[in-house]
């Protein structure tokens, strides 16, 4: 009846808002984060000096950044499965930023 808790274990920058990471099943994934980095929580990271200062949340196994952003392991675990969702999520918050960009530029 349980499911499993997955835990970031490892992770590596290994290009541009990329990471190599390693869960406590043993498994791999390699995300490329950029489609997702919109929003007022996920669009700071575009700043490149800002993301590559990810760290690991050893307490949950969840990688985190100093602005408080985070990803949840399981969705990271399974990101394939995610993977759509969330760019559609960041095009509608891009969107929504738009508005109150232009006006206060």
């Amino acid at each position: 009846m349980g499911h499993a808790i997955y835990r970031v274990e490892r992770f590596e920058i290994v290009a541009p808002y990329t990471l190599a990471l390693q869960f406590n099943d043993g498994t791999e994934q390699t995300i490329d984060f950029r489609p997702v980095l919109e929003g007022e929580l996920f669009g700071p990271l575009r700043d490149l000096s800002l993301f590559n200062r990810v760290e690991l949340d050893s307490a949950f196994g969840a990688i985190q950044w100093p602005t408080g952003a985070d990803f949840d392991p399981e969705t990271l675990h399974d990101w394939p499965k995610y993977r759509e969702g969330l760019v559609e999520m960041a095009r509608r918050w891009a969107l929504a930023g738009t508005p109150s960009e232009k006006q206060a530029g």
